[in-house]
């Protein structure tokens, strides 16, 4: 069985990533990128579906982990009846091939160690021919190979690679394996001691750059090189997650694959990024949301992969088991057909946001595509669509969606009025985005409000609240200590918060917030057209401390901030969800929008 979610370290290289459990096993690692196939899939099924093991022999009486400081080296430390013994496992940047690295090291005493590799190609699907190769393997399958370099003996057994060694006080014992191609010639295995120097030394100068200051600063620092970790860097994309199918509710079929880059992320990530001081980032990121912006301005999608392609068929792949038997397990992501009217208004902030900071000339022809786009929102602001959270329901006027697309009219009058475009032939079109972004606010304040409940709600004639309309101050639509504002947010503390954390919406059918949701006889929800429920859900948590400060609450928002923090364990780490009922969490790891939410509430409430 799989660890814990919350049990796993990831380590990458800023193409790809792996997953390292405490108890030493490697379950998931997609090669050559982050999106890629997985070479270790026993994440989401068993041992047969790819693993790599490297722990002690017998029992452990206590385990220790955590990151070098300001790196993405994960070590691992056991203590034994016999001795010490700690795993260092991380991936150097910058190399031609990538590649894991673990390296034993004896810390005090004698202590015996066991090595078990099973590689499964394309998912834990493919078993691949295993040649031995000097001082290590080649295991080969179709396009994909791996040369694993070992400091010591291994014996096949049943389709897999073992090993049984001891370490003393002192000793280090260094393995690594390497992804190419299987047309090419098998690489030469790096020297492991000297890509951890390498690879610390790299990790400690990027968080060199980091400008930030404020309160948190600890865990400010270790979301930003999560982030850089989820950055595919030869295209400057951040992926929303590391994993896919990790379930929202345990046995439930909320299982997505978040690999790809949204464009929901864009504004989140823009500032997050330029919170730290990292303008590099930033830019990369923001050139490429242009690549992928590129074409018929009303035909960009939601998300994309790594490269900026649009093509993300959702498949299911039945001979994975699922994480703790949670099907289906899906590769691809249907959700790119969806109509989301909320990443115009994402797409024109982070244009502002590029703009204001010299990122982009957005001058340059190339943000033709800027007026373009709200000519086509001008067509179809007032169509109803899926909403923020990707529901596979019926399309719905949602609140949060019209706020956004005022925000694409207001940032776009905005940013016209600060370029000096409000004179000449461009000021019918401004004064035309002016008249929209006014009739857009009317009828969201009219529509959008439940007067019987005293709250904004979910979505026009609708009687339950969404998270999601945490977003109306955050982004300016009223002021803060608008009456509505102040009652909507109490509403939503009151309705949407379990134990102490916050869900997105009612997922149990009666307009409660049961943690454990699922409507009788797994019949849809009504609104996001699936059975069964999911956790609470950190970002929008998050939003609710801004919201509690931007009221007035500063110490009920530091309090409940606070209190997300602490779920992170010794590696500092956050999945997509929390179950505060089992006190586990869910959903992929690690995921993005919850460590973009520790940025930038941690700089908000600083």
């Amino acid at each position: 069985m799989a660890s814990a979610i919350e049990d796993y370290g990831v380590i990458g290289d800023t193409r790809t990533v792996a997953l390292v459990g405490a108890d030493g096993s490697i379950d998931w690692w997609c090669a050559p990128r982050i999106d890629s196939p997985a070479v270790f899939a026993a994440l989401l099924g068993d041992g047969e579906n790819g693993r790599w093991v490297l722990r002690p022999n017998g029992d452990v009486l206590a385990v220790r982990r955590r990151y070098l400081p300001d790196t993405l080296v994960v070590e691992t430390e056991y203590d034994t009846a016999d001795g010490t013994v700690a795993v260092l496992d991380f991936m150097l940047p910058g190399a031609a091939h990538p590649t894991v690295f673990r390296v034993v090291e004896g810390r005090a005493g004698t202590v015996a160690m066991h090595l078990e590799l099973v590689v499964r190609f394309d998912y834990g699907s493919i078993v691949p021919w295993v040649r031995r190769a000097g001082d290590g393997l080649t295991l080969v399958a179709g396009p994909d190979a791996l040369r694993f370099h070992s400091p010591v003996p291994l014996e096949g057994q049943d389709h897999s690679t073992e090993a049984e060694f001891a370490v003393v006080e002192g000793e280090r014992r260094p393995f690594s394996l390497a992804y190419y191609s299987s047309m090419e010639d098998p690489p030469l295995p790096l020297d492991a001691n000297g890509a951890l120097v390498a690879t610390t030394a790299w990790w400690r100068e990027w968080v060199g750059r980091c400008t930030y200051e404020g309160e948190w600063r600890d865990a400010v620092v270790r979301s930003l090189i999560t982030l850089k970790a989820l950055t595919y860097a030869p295209t400057g994309a951040v992926v929303a997650a590391a994993t896919t199918s990790l379930p929202e509710e345990i046995g439930g079929v909320r299982n997505w694959d978040y690999r790809y880059s949204w464009l929901r992320d864009a504004s989140y990530t823009l500032d997050a990024f330029l919170v730290g001081g990292l303008t590099q980032e930033a830019a990369a990121w923001s050139w490429w949301l242009r690549r992928a912006l590129a074409g018929s301005p009303g035909d960009f999608q939601i998300m994309y992969d790594v490269y900026g392609r649009r093509r993300l068929t959702e498949l299911e792949l039945p001979w994975l088991a699922g994480y703790e038997g949670s099907q289906p397990v899906r590769i691809g992501n249907a959700a790119t057909a969806q109509f989301q009217l909320d990443v115009f208004g994402e797409v024109m902030d982070t244009a502002l946001t590029a703009a204001r900071t010299g990122l982009v000339d957005v001058t340059d022809r190339e943000h033709d595509i800027l007026p373009a786009a709200l000519e086509h929102l001008d067509a179809v602001w007032d169509q109803p669509d899926n909403g923020i959270w990707e529901v596979r329901g019926p399309r719905r006027h949602f609140t949060h969606s019209k706020v956004m697309a005022w925000v694409a009219y207001d940032r776009a009058i905005t940013l016209a009025e600060e370029l000096g475009f409000v004179e000449g032939p461009a000021a019918a079109r401004v004064e035309g985005w002016r008249r929209t972004r006014d009739q857009i606010h009317a009828q969201v304040c009219e529509s959008g409000w439940n007067e019987r409940r005293g709250t904004f709600v979910q979505y026009y004639g609708g009687e339950d609240v969404d998270a999601s309309l945490l977003m109306m101050a955050r982004v300016g639509f009223l002021p803060p200590t608008d009456p509505r504002i102040v009652a909507t947010v109490e509403t939503i503390e009151r309705e949407l918060m379990v134990d102490g954390f916050v869900k997105r919406y009612p997922t149990d059918g009666t307009g409660k917030a049961a943690v454990d949701g699922g409507l009788v006889d797994g019949e849809p929800h009504p609104v996001d057209g699936l059975a069964g429920g999911e956790g609470t859900f950190l970002l929008t948590t998050f939003w609710l401390a801004d919201n509690l400060a931007l009221i007035g609450r500063r110490d009920d928002a530091v309090e409940l901030f606070e209190r997300v923090l602490a779920l992170r364990g010794e590696l500092g780490l956050l999945s997509e969800q929390y179950d505060p009922v089992a006190g586990r969490m869910l959903g992929n790891v690690p995921q993005a929008f919850s460590h973009l939410g520790v940025i930038i509430t941690a700089a908000a409430l600083s």
